[in-house]
């Protein structure tokens, strides 16, 4: 039997929630002693893999786009923009406004002055300032957005250029190790190796629009290029965690995230074969999580898990705990987000239909 590429596709929706999850227990903390250590540390490929689909599924969005009768690139552009900036940005000023306030107010070291906190929930500037974490995946993402159109634009002319993502992985060492670059550059490692698989989720997503299928024979290659990045992920987790540059494991998450996902895709779509009532429902639960991932990124860490953890549960308890009462905020966060973007999507369509 085929593996058709586009299972990964059919089921983004319970990939992106098996990704949150893997990002929640990623950020539970745990003892460096603990057996488990290495695999958890291993949870942030969660990030890779959001940005792998992401990239994919831009590509569906730009080429419908392009393919609109009479749609020219500058309005395509717009159209993209303006849908990936009411996606993202109000649910993003809620909670940044509901973090970065507070800080500000508190003294608590993010946002010292009130230009620095404006900064921080406009465009999250400490972030490519100083490597300021908190929130780090929504610039990184919105900073990806902005470049995304002109690279996919770029490999619908000259498909050689889909090649690009090699020259990204190259840049990831350059910033490593050239010592100029890396003064200059350096601190924001954590974006930078995260750009090639965002890319090559776009490639990707051409393969998987075309509905190319993988022959029966390419299985064994795909379980080893899952095989070998992950044990030695968990190995350099588990005994050499600080002692390594961060953007070589995450060289290694790109064959793992390419494998993991088709291989996820492939489990989900053998369950829903089955029609196994317990894997149902995982399988809608999965969905549910991955509709509702940005809220829960945005939620989690810094409103519930620093109390829950303060509880001192355990591991796992935490983390489930974590995860049941993130849940509903990210739900409620999500309907107003919504009702906000559909309100400037009103607005904005009014304004030009009077011009």
């Amino acid at each position: 039997m085929n593996l058709p590429l586009a299972y990964i596709s059919r089921y983004r929706g319970e990939l992106m929630g098996a990704a949150m999850v893997f990002i929640v227990l990623f950020h539970v903390w745990l003892p460096r002693t603990d057996a488990f250590f290495g695999l958890r540390r291993t949870g942030n490929i969660g990030v890779d893999i959001f940005f792998f689909l992401s990239g994919m599924g831009l590509w569906f969005a730009w080429t419908k786009l392009r393919a609109a009768g009479g749609s020219t690139f500058r309005s395509a552009l717009s159209t993209f923009y303006r849908r990936r900036f009411l996606r993202i940005y109000p649910a993003w000023l809620i909670m940044a406004s509901l973090y970065y306030v507070p800080d500000y107010l508190n003294h608590g070291g993010h946002s010292a002055t009130l230009t620095d906190m404006l900064g921080d929930i406009l465009i999250n500037w400490d972030f490519w300032l100083h490597d300021e974490l908190t929130f780090w995946y929504i610039p990184a993402t919105l900073m990806l957005y902005l470049f995304a159109p002109f690279y996919m634009e770029l490999v619908r002319r000259l498909p050689l250029y889909r090649w690009l993502p090699v020259a990204m992985v190259m840049w990831c060492a350059i910033v490593q190790w050239v010592v100029p670059i890396h003064q200059t550059v350096g601190h924001i490692e954590i974006f930078w190796s995260r750009v090639p698989i965002f890319f090559i989720g776009i490639n990707m997503g051409e393969m998987i629009r075309r509905r190319d299928e993988l022959p029966p024979s390419s299985l064994p290659l795909i379980l080893l290029m899952f095989a070998m990045p992950f044990a030695a992920s968990v190995w350099l987790e588990q005994m050499r965690h600080g002692k390594f540059p961060l953007f070589i494991e995450r060289m290694l998450y790109i064959p793992l995230t390419v494998s993991g996902s088709l291989l996820l895709a492939l489990f989900f779509a053998v369950s829903e074969r089955w029609q196994v009532c317990r894997v149902a429902w995982l399988n809608r639960s999965l969905v549910f999580i991955g509709k509702h991932s940005l809220e829960i990124y945005l939620i989690h860490a810094h409103f519930v898990l620093k109390y829950v953890q303060a509880w001192q549960l355990g591991y796992w308890p935490t983390a489930v705990l974590t995860m049941l009462a993130t849940l509903p905020l990210a739900w409620v966060l999500h309907r107003v987000a919504e009702a906000v973007s559909t309100r400037v999507e009103s607005l904005l369509q009014k304004n030009k239909s009077l011009q």
